[in-house]
């Protein structure tokens, strides 16, 4: 299913519907791009909101597809990887003002997506945030770190990364991975207050100004990241990962992994 794009005066709100929970599989990077494309074509002065439904925003990746993925070989999830990168680069990098009205659960691949938007506002209440990829067994690729920490500073990318924590909106904001906090009814409001912040015939500079922000995030996800994530597929299907892979699979769903 495509998302859906609804303009809010001069504001283009982007509600991702590929699922229920929005899992981000090779469907929701199609649903992405496909989205992209009709922004810049059809909305191409637009700032951008974006949002999930009901009490999620993303649930990161569909582990039901990638996990039997990353028991295949190395060149098939270097593939994948090309493609998951690419979506969160063109998030990252579009000329927009863009923010995250983040209505519910985010974690994971989900919690990036959310990171990578320039602005986060979040419901104060009744979700939560994490970055379980470590103790689940799947290396956090270099390119997404050097994105947290553009978005939270060093330290806290760190912390989320490494550890695994699940915490709260008022921990989240404390920390500065969302910018505010609001009641639920007055999320998708307060967002596309912000993002209509900058006047329309200051896009331009928006643009530019975004781009000498993030001049030094890209040139080390170009010189250390991307030829660090090299050795990702090798730690996606470790053995050691496929094992924490086949474990959490079976806490998560109370069955073995039928990979």
């Amino acid at each position: 299913m495509s998302w859906t794009i609804e303009r809010r005066g001069r504001v283009a709100v982007v509600t991702m519907t590929t699922n229920p929970v929005n899992a981000q599989n090779r469907a929701f990077f199609a649903d992405l791009h496909e989205a992209f494309d009709r922004l810049e074509r059809d909305h191409a002065h637009c700032p951008v909101v974006l949002t999930g439904t009901g009490g999620r925003f993303s649930a990161g990746l569909d582990l039901g597809e990638h996990f039997p993925l990353f028991a295949g070989d190395r060149a098939a999830v270097a593939s994948w990887f090309e493609d998951y990168r690419a979506t969160n680069m063109r998030l990252f990098t579009y000329p927009r003002p863009t923010v995250a009205a983040v209505n519910g659960h985010a974690f994971a691949g989900g919690l990036i997506t959310a990171a990578v938007c320039d602005y986060r506002v979040s419901v104060a209440e009744g979700a939560r945030f994490g970055l379980n990829e470590v103790p689940i067994g799947i290396p956090m690729p270099s390119v997404y770190v050097r994105m947290l920490a553009y978005a939270w500073g060093e330290p806290v990318a760190a912390r989320t990364c490494l550890l695994g924590e699940i915490f709260g909106p008022a921990q989240a904001h404390a920390l500065g991975m969302v910018h505010e906090l609001t009641e639920a009814d007055e999320l998708l409001e307060r967002a596309v207050e912000v993002a209509g912040t900058t006047p329309e015939d200051c896009i331009e500079q928006y643009a530019f100004t975004k781009r000498a922000c993030q001049a030094a995030a890209l040139r080390d996800i170009a010189e250390l990241a991307d030829p660090l994530d090299k050795e990702l597929p090798a730690g996606m299907t470790s053995d050691g990962a496929r094992h924490a892979h086949r474990r959490y699979w079976q806490q998560l769903k109370g069955s073995p992994a039928p990979w």
